[in-house]
């Protein structure tokens, strides 16, 4: 191998993030005090639906004290505020370390006169012109622009900047339902696309045999459940062991486990490993009473905001996590669960953010463990076909 081969890392695939998520801009271009009140009016307007951040710096002539007890010496202080939580932090946050603190919200604003985003609002303000012209490297993917009350065109060096800034949306500073409507559009466009994962890696050692290769409708439960999820997803994977993956069928995407020896929780980690930017549906290959209805009345109800949308179980009121859509942020969730070393789903649904629904048809989410269980499921199939 020549040092040219040679390769120090693994190739991994990386979330489309940019400083702090998936989905922010920056507000730049006009005194802090106008970006903040634009900040306020478009998180008032979509915190309903989207959870939202924002990110700024302080800025002040004189050099503060630091808060409470970091002035001591404390690396970190948290308070319980009663209506929110307070963390104080006496180290500056790697961009690594943001990302993670930022991982919850699906959209932050930041206050461009002091920090970057990936995308940018640029409001053309006559004050902050040569503010503004300084900044130019930093107008990166610029996706609005906006006209303060006291200019009426949009700058020279901003139309030489920006090639295409006539196919940018350009409104006045007070049009803020135009400007909302913007934000709107731009996360619903940014809804992840979903891909499906049946889960058909597992040892089967209550049942003595692969419960994946149970033939129920006339194929394999493994392939019946991801024919199932087809019509509702852009991709669909069979999740396997590396020893599994000679006996699935060739017209099947497979997707070999990475994290090896956490069941279900590793298959999960290695879906979002091969494609982090989408949400994923997963099933078990143990649910041989589930119908497409079950699946379109998840889906239907999926909230992005929540890490995942899940039913809670008719047996014991926990979240099912083995038909659930698992969101992209819940990506880093489960990693760090799996850092405190735990490896269910069920808890990371249970003490994380979660969009818990009551299950249409409770029998959809029988599970078929062991060969008494087969035989009364059987039963119960056999009797569906006779009525129908």
């Amino acid at each position: 191998m020549t040092l040219k081969e040679h390769r120090k890392h693994t190739d991994l695939t990386r979330p489309a993030l940019g400083n702090y998520g998936r989905n922010e801009w920056a507000i730049m271009g006009a005194p802090c005090v106008l970006i903040k009140a634009l900040a306020d009016q478009v998180i008032h307007a979509l915190s309903s639906t989207y959870k939202c951040a924002y990110a700024d710096t302080a800025h002040h002539d004189e050099m503060a004290l630091a808060p409470g007890r970091l002035a001591n010496g404390a690396v970190l202080e948290y308070t319980d505020q009663i209506n929110h939580q307070q963390f104080n932090f006496n180290s500056l946050k790697t961009p690594f370390e943001l990302r993670q603190q930022f991982n919850d919200a699906d959209l932050v604003l930041v206050n461009g006169n002091h920090q970057q985003a990936k995308a940018q609002v640029v409001i053309i303000y006559e004050n902050k012109r040569a503010s503004l012209e300084k900044r130019l490297a930093q107008l990166t993917s610029v996706q609005l622009i906006l006209l303060a009350d006291d200019v009426d065109e949009v700058f020279d060096f901003i139309k030489e900047a920006i090639p295409n800034w006539l196919d940018i949306p350009l409104y006045r500073l007070d049009e803020t339902d135009k400007i909302i409507a913007f934000f709107e559009t731009k996360m619903q466009h940014a809804k992840p696309a979903l891909n499906g994962l049946v889960l058909a890696g597992g040892k089967s050692m209550r049942m003595g045999y692969d419960k994946g290769s149970v033939n129920w409708f006339g194929k394999e439960q493994r392939y019946h459940a991801a024919d199932m999820l087809k019509p509702f997803c852009q991709e669909v994977f069979i999740s396997c062991r590396a020893d599994q993956k000679q006996q699935i069928n060739v017209n099947y995407n497979l997707l070999e486990d990475t994290f090896t020896e956490l069941g279900p929780f590793g298959a999960i980690l290695s879906a979002f490993r091969e494609q982090p930017d989408k949400a994923w549906l997963v099933v078990a290959c143990d649910l041989p009473l589930l119908e497409t209805d079950t699946f379109k009345f998840l889906i239907e109800h999926r909230k992005i905001s929540a890490i995942a949308t899940a039913f809670n179980s008719p047996e014991n009121e926990f979240p099912e996590p083995l038909i659930t859509i698992w969101e992209p942020k819940s990506y880093p969730a489960l990693l760090a669960f799996l850092a405190q070393g735990y490896s269910c789903p069920r808890k990371v649904l249970i003490n994380s953010d979660v969009n818990l629904l009551q299950v249409p048809n409770p029998a959809a989410l029988t599970n078929v463990n062991t060969p008494d269980d087969l035989q009364r499921v059987k039963g119960i199939i056999h009797q569906k076909i006779a009525n129908d």
